[in-house]
């Protein structure tokens, strides 16, 4: 139990955000003993992703928690006399500004609950041997959780495989839309076999029935469908994150989705915006003059730095003013601006041609874009870390609160901390995520907000053949002091929401609360969902059925001397930034493991169990079969995980 855990570690870890399970993960491989707790009751802090009861749950904890101060003061029995403590805060105040709203229809009874739901929170430590088979498959986002004895050949809630990672930085995880495709045709045959089988011809005079509506009891039914995450981020695929997955082979606990479209908004119209060159060349929205002219700047962007005499007179002017003198159309502007280097007005010219060479250098690794997406939320990434932590060793627990920092007087640095139980644990050193530290420890700290918007809405907004579209939008700000707008859109096959509907994220720097700041392009893109609009088949705009705005705090770029009387082995992580990427996250985690294991090499991949020599040829072959456990799910299709590409099935 969490009350008996051993005295000393060589590194604790508090909170389980994607920094500090980066950190986590890479010590417990360099053979560090690690400790890992989290007050909370689930793994990501504010990175987590929940189902929609527990999101609803969620929500309950933000409004208790923000009435309710706890004190409790056993911490100062452990504090000798040349020693002084460091408080750590019982309130998460990175949450603000929280506004739910629901405009699918409420026919909620008492009795209805969600399908399959556990009693208890299913984000509490468990055993994977403690889930039955027959939920694996129908709540695959329950969060697996590290268990210290896994082998490296465990799985990560593996489902029928969308498409996972390579572990060779060469081979292509391409994006499985024809399989996407595929289960829509495969679908629609099978539902019109179904019609003309069973079902009587109907006369011409009489109307088809109308599409089902979606009522708030089937979201609550549904609920372990949505796996709703509370920062919205996409990996580009040459990013730093990907590079980390492939070298730590953590990658073989997740799966991905390459984005299928990337979307502008321009004059009231959402249209899609040609990236590849075969985009470029299909597309029907440019003359040939325009796609001649967009792929010679492209290729200029490419190779930028080789040709500064072209943009040197411009490094001082915005990148959009740059673009007028490169022969572009408005239209070939306002697509290299907001969606393709998705940058504002303001952003300079290097940084503008910087942004646009990732973007295409991104191209054609995984995919026609270059971005993809974590199946089951952005949530599951803090847990493959924390994942890979455990199978080394580490320690976790969550719903352990850690009341103190002991800071030795004469020497300054901190050597140990005092748990809720107060049990005195020493380490050499310490990671803290800053929602944990005081009001006292950050006087001096300026945070920045971000705004954001959950929706659960009934259809795309930009409908094409296929419903399986993950789509990113960005919608440029329309007045000065205000900011550009990130949309991204995700379907069914993302395995975050129920089938018929699609969850949507927005995104901006904050100058307001979240829903003064997101509420107008909301209604520009969406429509509330209302009875009498329900009856109409014909409505334009996709329909919101539940809404949720709240404000997160930014605590990104934020020096260490902006924090009173940190001690100097104590290293302290962000939450989440308002970026599109996980860069940030992985240069804190590098940069603080390097200060901890200077001579070590970060987060290097796991052995090969075959390559592991015993004495002896028979307890080689025995330790290499039992090293692979079999799959939780037996109705789950064997295929490559390593490679991700799933075996064809058998006809």
């Amino acid at each position: 139990m969490a009350e008996n855990l051993p005295s000393e570690f060589d590194v604790i870890v508090i909170g389980t955000g994607l920094p500090e399970s980066i950190i986590a993960a890479a010590c417990s491989r360099s053979g560090q003993r690690v400790l890992h707790v989290d007050s909370r009751n689930y793994y990501g802090g504010n990175w987590a992703s929940f189902s929609f009861s527990g999101l609803l749950s969620w929500l309950k904890e933000y409004q208790e928690n923000s009435n309710v101060v706890t004190e409790n003061s056993t911490w100062q029995e452990q504090i000798l006399e040349n020693e002084e403590a460091i408080l750590l805060s019982s309130k998460d105040k990175a949450i603000q500004h929280v506004e739910v709203f629901c405009y699918a229809s409420q026919d909620l009874h008492k009795d209805v609950e969600e399908a399959g739901a556990l009693q208890k929170n299913h984000a509490s430590v468990t055993s994977a041997d403690s889930v039955e088979a027959a939920e694996a498959s129908e709540a695959a986002e329950v969060a697996c959780l590290p268990a210290a004895d896994e082998s490296l050949n465990t799985q990560s809630c593996e489902i029928p495989a969308e498409q996972s990672l390579s572990s060779d930085p060469e081979s292509l995880l391409e994006v499985n839309d024809a399989e996407a495709a595929g289960e829509k045709e495969n679908h629609s045959v099978g539902s019109e076999e179904e019609t003309s089988e069973n079902v009587p011809k109907v006369p011409d005079n009489i109307k088809p029935p109308k599409k089902n509506k979606i009522t708030y009891s089937q979201i609550i039914k549904e609920g372990r469908r949505f796996n709703i995450d509370l920062v919205s981020k996409l990996l580009y695929s040459r990013g730093l994150l990907i590079d980390l997955l492939i070298k730590s082979n953590v990658s073989r606990y997740a799966e991905f989705k390459n984005i299928t479209r990337i979307l502008t908004f321009r004059e009231g119209i959402v249209e899609q915006v040609p990236c590849s060159r075969a985009d470029v060349f299909n597309s029907k929205k440019l003359t040939m003059v325009e796609k001649r002219m967009l792929m010679k700047f492209l290729t200029f962007c490419m190779e930028y730095e080789e040709h500064t005499d072209e943009y040197k007179a411009y490094e001082k002017t915005s990148f959009s003013e740059y673009l007028k003198t490169q022969k572009l159309t408005p239209n070939l502007q306002y697509f290299v601006l907001h969606s393709i280097a998705m940058t504002s007005e303001t952003t300079c010219t290097l940084d503008g041609l910087k942004a646009t060479k990732n973007f295409l250098q991104c191209l054609g690794r995984y995919g026609n874009t270059p971005f993809l997406f974590t199946l089951y939320g952005q949530g599951e990434l803090p847990q493959c870390f924390c994942r890979m932590c455990a199978v080394f060793g580490g320690i976790y627990c969550l719903r352990h609160s850690v009341q103190c920092l002991v800071v030795d007087k004469e020497s300054r640095k901190c050597k140990a901390v005092i748990d809720q139980f107060g049990q005195r644990i020493i380490s050499k050193h310490f990671i803290i995520e800053d929602s944990y530290l005081s009001e006292n420890t950050c006087s001096r700290v300026q945070y920045r907000q971000i705004s954001r918007a959950v929706l659960i809405t009934d259809g795309s907004v930009l409908k094409t053949d296929s419903d399986q579209q993950v789509s990113i939008l960005t919608v440029p700000a329309e007045k000065p002091g205000s900011f550009a707008v990130r949309v991204i859109e995700l379907c069914s096959s993302t395995m975050t929401c129920m089938k018929g509907t699609y969850l949507v994220h927005l995104t901006c720097v904050s100058s307001e609360t979240a829903r003064e700041d997101l509420e107008q392009v909301v209604q520009k893109l969406f429509t509330p969902y209302t009875e009498m609009e329900a009856e109409n088949e014909h409505v334009e705009k996709p329909r919101i059925l539940w809404a949720l705005y709240f404000n997160m705090r930014d605590s990104s770029d934020i020096s260490r001397d902006c924090y009173n009387d940190l001690p100097s082995n104590v290293y302290v992580c962000s939450g989440p930034d308002c970026g599109l990427g996980n860069d940030n996250a992985v240069k804190q985690a590098e940069t603080v493991f390097q200060q901890i294991c200077p001579n070590e090499d970060f987060c290097p991949a796991p052995p090969n169990p075959e390559d592991i020599i015993l004495d002896g040829d028979s307890s080689q072959q025995e330790t290499s079969e039992s090293s692979v456990i079999p799959e939780a799910n037996s109705e789950t299709p064997k295929g490559n995980t390593d490679l991700g590409i799933p075996e064809e099935p058998s006809e």
